[in-house]
């Protein structure tokens, strides 16, 4: 949870400024940057304008108050999975379908998401007066977050709602995939929410890469992101989607922002820490083990053919998982029963690197070596066998 309340409005809401160099580096390999095509709406803009203005909304304090209805899509070409649907805050939800989540933000560090269903609905309401409450209807459950002194509501996202994606999420994790090795255009004549919009088109000239191209489209008055869109190879439609189906930037009504907890809810208090692992969150991860996490961890490649490796062990599928609500995983969700159904349309491969199991989506591949390691990265299995054999 700390980890999430430590991310920066750049990230959330915007463009990392380092993007402008990525497109850049990009002109530099050619004539990359396309004119505009459709009926144009917008004036005309180049890739390396459109990011400056990104950059300099993620610059600002506050991004501009809005509310809207964001929703998720995922077809990645999976078998069937005892996923949860419908509102499920579980992080495997979004692995496949398509899931809503409804977005307020009223600026003075006042946000509220809420992930709706048909018989629940799950909210983070961040009030700005240093505090952020969760409600969830089906547990009946309110939990007050207290925030530090100096810690921005907007960015108090719990752990509880980690498919509490927006499109300037997904922007930005792609822009950050994106190097030299990327063609970028620009199409106007874009629409999207009723929207006019820009649209970069990002096409990686990796061979290894499993993206065919990614579609970031930009509102053409304040440059937000209103939908993100990645093409597999081969493919016509979109693997993975968010966008807006419905925006305003206007100030939400001010009761968006309150809560209080219905009669005979069950009231939890919490406290998220300052970065000093003293959280009274017992979600929250100390500096030391990031710091352990992360010496685990190696990575072959760059940009669009990044590669992560880190011990994994198929045994520990077998062990009882723990849900983000502290309890255990039962029935639809459990982690283990969704890896096992993954794990059983994996292929047995071997190499001079060892042997083990490929897992092959439209977007993403991932090589479970029988060894203790997990490879994984939206490239081909020949690339993960071939980073498996590095030392």
């Amino acid at each position: 949870m700390p980890s999430q309340s430590r991310r920066s409005r750049a990230v959330r809401w915007g463009v990392p400024v380092a993007a402008i160099a990525v497109v850049g580096a990009a002109v530099g390999t050619g004539p990359v940057i396309a004119a505009v095509q459709g009926d144009p709406t917008l004036p005309d803009r180049t890739a390396e304008q459109l990011l400056a203005e990104v950059a300099k909304t993620a610059r600002q304090s506050q991004p501009p108050a809005m509310s809207g209805t964001v929703v998720e899509t995922a077809s990645l070409g999976l078998p069937s999975l005892p996923i949860p649907g419908g509102s499920s805050s579980s992080p495997m939800s979004l692995l496949s379908g398509s899931h809503t989540l409804k977005v307020w933000y009223g600026g003075d560090d006042r946000l509220r998401l809420a992930l709706p269903g048909p018989m629940s609905e799950t909210d983070l309401i961040s009030t700005g007066k240093g505090e952020a409450w969760v409600w969830q209807s089906d547990a009946n459950t309110a939990t007050r977050y207290k925030l530090p002194e100096g810690k921005a509501g907007a960015h108090a996202t719990p752990s509880v709602l980690p498919t509490a994606k927006t499109p300037s999420d997904v922007a930005a994790e792609v822009l950050k995939a994106a190097d030299g090795n990327t063609s970028i255009r620009v199409e106007n004549g874009q629409h999207i929410a009723g929207r006019a919009a820009y649209q970069l088109v990002l096409t990686p000239k990796a061979s290894t890469s499993l993206v065919k191209e990614v579609r970031l489209a930009l509102d053409g008055e304040n440059y937000i992101p209103l939908r993100v869109q990645i093409y597999a190879k081969g493919t016509a439609e979109p693997a993975f989607e968010v966008g807006f189906t419905q925006v305003t930037f206007s100030t939400p009504a001010p009761e968006n922002f309150a809560f209080t907890p219905p009669a005979g809810a069950k009231v939890e208090e919490k406290t998220l820490g300052a970065g000093d692992g003293s959280s009274g969150d017992q979600g929250a991860e100390t500096p030391q083990a990031a710091d352990a996490a992360r010496s685990k961890l190696r990575t072959f490649g760059s940009g669009w053919g990044t590669i992560a490796e880190v011990p994994f062990s198929l045994a520990d599928l077998a062990k009882p998982a723990t849900g983000e609500r502290g309890g255990k995983w039962g029935g639809e969700g459990d982690p283990a029963k969704v890896a096992d159904s993954l794990l059983k349309s994996a292929k047995q491969v071997s190499g001079p690197w060892g042997s083990g199991k490929v897992l092959q989506t439209k977007l993403v591949s991932a090589l479970f070596t029988d060894d203790g390691r997990l490879l994984v990265g939206a490239v081909t299995p020949e690339a993960l066998a071939e980073a498996a054999g590095q030392k």
